[in-house]
């Protein structure tokens, strides 16, 4: 009986390992970020090294395989970026590509990952057309989109008298879709747009956009664009006067990091919404800590995004037995996502993580009790009431 018991035992623990299947017997997983243009503060080597934090949470192996992680700068440029993708595929054996800060190139991404029956776990893009009319059953959208961040700020201000507004808007698709998104939401809420003007990305003077924001008398001006871009944008903001003249200033993607970049006496009374905050409780303040050891910021809700698609990743390819795309992204909408910055969230079948938002208004400077003790978090908003309904979503994986 015991020789039957032990040669049985000896059959399950072969047909188990057989069973975890891993692809050239390592998991690659390549940080595609900005590391040299404008919006490097905000994503970056911050991304490479969430990810970095990610494994070492995770432990250094996968189903019994090492986990690699490789990084490279996209230059805020689409050839380049498409590029590194196709020779990290081609020549690097990488299985998923996380970040990819800036939303025209993730959609080119995106639509390679599709091709190539890759994963992308994106962190840094923000065009919600990611999840709505172009969604791919390979793409995880994990940290924000255009949708929730205007939906929770649009409907934040309005309900404290912002009724009119002025959009300075970067001039590609994130920006254009953040302002979409942004209008109607507006609109929804008896509010009125009065005007918009559109900037190249990477500008160094907004003097004219700013003028025209403030001759418009809008209640509200809103700053549809990202990075330095949005520094540059709220602090030239601050020197013409608009705050001190009555108008709301509205960052519709900003970071702690442009906080900073910025100083609370021209960001103060800023709104913005955000996916996470370093100083939330003593598990976030823990980790931040230990990012910012490495960094020298605190982190931006595009590098817990990044460290939190990648443990969930890594999760489910444990679950899963495989690094099969289909049966892992299976398995990652299966698992509840559980980390130090989210808490039940939830992968949809069209590629949306759905969790919690934050709106948070910037600090006074006498309000501020450290070093980045920027936000005051205003309100915490459902992931159900901040994210896109399936009862208006385009995509079709959400149709069957």
């Amino acid at each position: 009986m015991k020789k039957h018991f032990l040669a049985l035992a000896i059959v399950v623990a072969t047909a188990s390992t057989a069973s975890a299947q891993i692809s050239d017997d390592v998991v690659r997983i390549g940080v595609l970020t900005d590391l040299s243009s404008w919006g490097r503060d905000n994503s970056g080597p911050g991304s490479v090294e969430a990810a970095k934090m990610a494994v070492e949470e995770f432990g250094p192996t996968v189903l019994g395989k090492p986990i690699e992680i490789a990084s490279a700068d996209h230059q805020m440029k689409t050839d380049v970026g498409l590029q590194i993708a196709r020779d990290w595929f081609d020549n690097g054996k990488v299985d998923a590509i996380a970040d990819i800060p800036n939303s025209g190139i993730a959609i080119a991404i995106h639509n390679m990952v599709k091709e190539r029956n890759k994963i992308a776990l994106l962190s840094g893009p923000g065009a919600s057309s990611l999840t709505d009319e172009l969604c791919s059953p390979n793409t995880v959208h994990f940290a924000y989109d255009t949708y929730a961040l205007s939906k929770v700020t649009a409907s934040a201000v309005i309900n404290e008298g912002g009724k009119s507004w002025f959009f300075v808007t970067a001039d590609y698709a994130f920006g254009q879709q953040l302002e979409k998104d942004a209008v109607r939401f507006i609109k929804e809420l008896d509010g009125k747009v009065l005007g918009s003007v559109r900037h190249p990305t990477n500008t160094a003077d907004f003097s004219s956009f700013v003028l025209q924001a403030q001759n418009s008398k809008a209640d509200v001006v809103a700053f549809a664009n990202a990075g330095q871009d949005t520094d540059n944008a709220i602090k030239q903001s601050g020197e013409f006067g608009l705050v001190q003249g009555g108008q709301k200033l509205v960052g519709l993607l900003m970071f702690d990091t442009d906080v900073h970049a910025i100083g609370l006496q021209s960001a103060r009374g800023t709104y913005m919404t955000t996916a996470s905050y370093w100083n939330m409780d003593e598990k976030t303040r823990a980790w931040s800590k230990k990012f910012f050891a490495r960094t020298k910021v605190m982190p931006t809700m595009i590098h817990t995004g990044v460290y939190g698609s990648v443990l969930h990743y890594l999760k489910a390819i444990q679950a899963a037995g495989t690094d099969d795309p289909a049966k892992v992204v299976a398995k990652m909408r299966e698992l509840p996502i559980e980390d130090t910055f989210v808490h039940g969230g939830k992968l949809r079948e069209d590629g949306r993580v759905v969790r919690d938002m934050y709106l948070a208004r910037v600090k006074k400077p006498s309000e501020s009790k450290e070093p980045w003790d920027y936000l005051d978090i205003v309100k915490t908003v459902k992931g159900e009431d901040a994210y896109r309904p399936v009862s208006e979503s385009k995509c079709q994986l959400l149709k069957k």
